[in-house]
């Protein structure tokens, strides 16, 4: 913290919510270098799941079908109507989980867009 006088009032400024040390700013720049870079093993598959065009009507029926619109797995686990426990949903947990749900969305999307399809039994 940093005051200054005046010469006429003699009121102190105080300067600390101006200037940051040079304190804050090394921890930063350590903190980065000794951060180590991550591996993602599960890259290439993600990037296959994300760059799979579908063009073919069975295979976007299947997918759609095969992945589910919501978690299956979240449930409210009750005993003599009270809640007793509860289950999270797992899927956030599946590491491909955002690409996987993509893939059921591009799926969708070929049936309604080109084939003309109702998608409505899918939801």
């Amino acid at each position: 913290m940093t005051m200054l006088k005046t010469s006429k009032n003699q009121k102190r400024i105080i300067f600390s919510a101006f200037v940051n040390s040079g304190l804050e700013n090394h921890q930063i720049v350590t903190q980065n270098q000794v951060a180590q870079p991550k591996i993602d093993f599960l890259r290439p598959l993600r990037h296959r799941l994300d760059s799979l065009e579908i063009q073919n009507r069975k295979l976007a029926r299947f997918l759609a079908k095969m992945i589910p619109a919501q978690c299956p797995f979240e449930r409210d686990i009750l005993v003599f109507g009270r809640k007793v426990a509860h289950i999270p949903p797992m899927c956030k947990l599946n590491p491909l989980y955002d690409e996987l749900v993509g893939l059921r969305f591009r799926a969708l999307c070929y049936l309604a867009d080109v084939c003309g399809e109702d998608i409505q039994s899918y939801c």
